[in-house]
């Protein structure tokens, strides 16, 4: 029977316990018992040192081929201009400092929900101190980043014109799921990025500003969910697939875990608030009947997997495959729906409203809201046959 070895990663080289001195140098120090204490402590920090770099080349050999983000976008990546690269070092900087200041118990208090004046959308959805605090980080990196002439936030009732030179527009969800927050629920930011649109420079500031920001789906030159948990998982595409990278805190570096993500053409899960039952349109609930009574298109039993994060809810579906839903028209076509849909696409999969696809609207406001339906194309497919699925019935939940 052969044995299987595991390779040690980088950081449990440095938990294995070795003596203090190699064998050349055990060996010199039982010939010479008479070694003033001095040369005994050289050789031990000499002995240490070398133990440590010996270590260092056999955790680089660990994870050799294995790229950070910022060099797979220059190597591993297909046509990706400069300053894409530099938006991308700046947008990767803003998730760090963003995982830092959730993950911090000083800022316990900033979770606590506020119901802030003139705040975009319901009071359940207000902004909260943190996503303030997340939307000022990635302002001020995309400033730094002299790449980006507008961006629109969920947080903001308009669009943020940076400079007129910018060769990309910024929309993002600065947190998405920070309700959650003191129930240490995952959380995430979602990013797409887009051109700017070089022929309404001659517009008036805040009318080219929204109208960058109103882009369709299809005009995504990148998109991106940052997953603050566990672990610190950036999640992108630029066109050429789906992949992810985990934040290694010991270098600080985003590192490539997941290359070429290809969601499963179906599953075996669906994610939904089904407490919401008999809110929802016939349609919907004949299909949850159906598929976890086994009596659907696939013979299996699906299981119910729901975290009420949108981000947390998507990676595991596009990990294991079926489908994440939300029927209401909450969630968010520009900031969310859009970013998340060329993701999910770039791994095989498909986004719709219910009807059709995501990528294919044309927003009209930058607050607009929809259904999502998010998963493996043969689960959408299958949602999408039953006809009725989107929730038009609201009444305004609380939690």
């Amino acid at each position: 029977m052969q044995s299987s070895a595991v390779s040690p990663t980088p950081s449990s080289l440095f938990l294995q316990k070795s003596h203090p001195f190699p064998p050349k140098f055990n060996f010199l120090l039982r010939r010479n018992p008479l070694l003033c204490r001095r040369t005994r402590r050289k050789m031990a920090s000499s002995a240490s040192e070398f133990s440590i770099k010996s270590q260092f080349s056999a955790a680089s050999e660990t994870v050799d081929g294995a790229y950070t983000l910022i060099e797979y976008m220059g190597k591993g990546g297909i046509g990706l201009g400069d300053d894409l690269v530099v938006l991308f070092d700046h947008l990767q900087y803003a998730c760090k400092k963003i995982s830092a200041v959730v993950a911090s118990p000083f800022n316990s208090n900033l979770g606590k929900h506020n119901k802030a004046a003139g705040s975009v959308g319901s009071e359940r959805d207000a902004p909260k101190p943190l996503d303030t605090v997340s939307n000022e980080i990635i302002l001020s990196c995309l400033r730094n980043s002299g790449k980006v002439a507008v961006m629109a936030s969920e947080e903001d009732d308009k669009p943020v014109w940076i400079q007129d030179d910018g060769a990309f527009v910024v929309v993002t969800d600065p947190l998405d799921g920070s309700r959650n927050i003191d129930a240490s629920i995952p959380t995430g930011t979602i990013y797409g990025v887009y051109k700017r649109l070089v022929e309404l420079d001659h517009l008036p500031q805040e009318e080219k500003a929204m109208l960058n920001s109103l882009q369709s789906g299809t005009r995504l030159v990148a998109a991106a969910y940052i997953l603050y948990s566990s672990a610190t998982i950036l999640c992108t595409s630029f066109g050429s697939g789906t992949h992810a990278f985990t934040l290694d805190r010991t270098t600080g570096d985003f590192v490539l875990t997941h290359p070429g993500i290809q969601i499963p053409p179906r599953g075996q899960i669906y994610s939904v608030n089904d407490a919401r039952y008999f809110d929802w349109p016939e349609g919907l609930r004949h299909y949850i009947d159906t598929v976890r009574q086994g009596k659907g298109r696939h013979p299996k039993k699906y299981s119910a997997r729901y975290i009420c994060s949108l981000v947390a809810d998507l990676h595991r579906t596009l990990l294991y495959g079926g489908i994440a839903m939300n029927p209401r028209d909450h969630l968010r076509l520009v900031y969310e729906a859009n970013p998340l849909s060329f993701l999910v696409e770039q791994a095989g999969g498909k986004g719709s409203d219910g009807k059709g696809r995501i990528l294919s609207l044309q927003p009209v406001k930058l607050h607009q809201r929809l259904p999502l339906f998010l998963g493996s194309p043969e689960d959408i497919d299958e949602l999408e046959s039953y006809g009725d699925v989107q929730q038009r019935v609201n009444p305004g939940y609380e939690v």
